[in-house]
Order: structure tokens, then sequence, then C-alpha cells
């Protein structure tokens, strides 16, 4: 699950970035205020990466993806972007443990042929 998170929420740190650059165009913000928010979703975006096994991290994840979709209300792409990742994060989540199951199950079939017989 881990590898699927981490290439969901790398995505999310360029489209973020993208998307502070068409941010900038709009006369109602700053660019520090465009950068500061945008920085702050990178840089979850990169933190969760590690964090995705831990208590709360899916989580996280969540909130990132539902922030994505509301910042269409500055940059109207990102609804579109937003949903997208966020389908993107839902799969990740779903099969990545439906993977880590697999190969949960064949480390233990694995351990359980290499075992000695009649121990």
């Amino acid at each position: 699950m881990r590898t699927l998170c981490a290439s969901t929420l790398i995505g999310e740190f360029f489209v973020i970035g993208f998307a502070g650059l068409v941010a900038m165009k709009s006369d109602d913000l700053t660019n520090t205020t465009v950068w500061t928010v945008c920085g702050i979703g990178m840089l979850l975006s990169v933190l969760l990466c590690g964090m995705i096994t831990r208590p709360g991290g899916i989580q996280l994840g969540w909130a990132l993806q539902i922030a994505l979709v509301l910042s269409g209300f500055v940059v109207p792409m990102m609804f579109i972007l937003g949903l997208v990742f966020g389908g993107l994060w839902w799969a990740s989540v779903y099969y990545g443990r439906k993977i880590d199951e697999v190969k949960a199950r064949w480390a233990a079939a694995q351990e359980a042929a290499e075992a000695p017989a009649g121990g």
C-alpha cells in the first residue's frame, strides 16, 4: 500500500506546485499567500509519504484530497484534478491493502513450505 499511496502523493506534490503557478495570476491573492498555502500542501504531501503506514496517515491523506478539491474555488481546474487524485487515492488505499494481504499470505505460505516436516 505504501508504494501506491506514495506515488499518488508525489503526483499531488507536482499538481499543487503547478496550481500555485496558476493561482499567482489571480489579482485577489498575493504571491505570499499562494506560496504559503501551496508550500504547506506540498510539504504535507511529501511528509505523508512516510506516514502512510502510521496511525492516522490514511485519514490525513483523505484530508489532503478534500483540500485539493476545495482548491478548485481558487483554480477551477483543481475541482477536476482533485476528484481525479481523490479517485487515485481511493484506488491506492483499496488495492494497496489487497496487495499487502496477498503478500502476507504468500510469505506465510513460503515460510510454511520452508519449515521442516514433522517438526
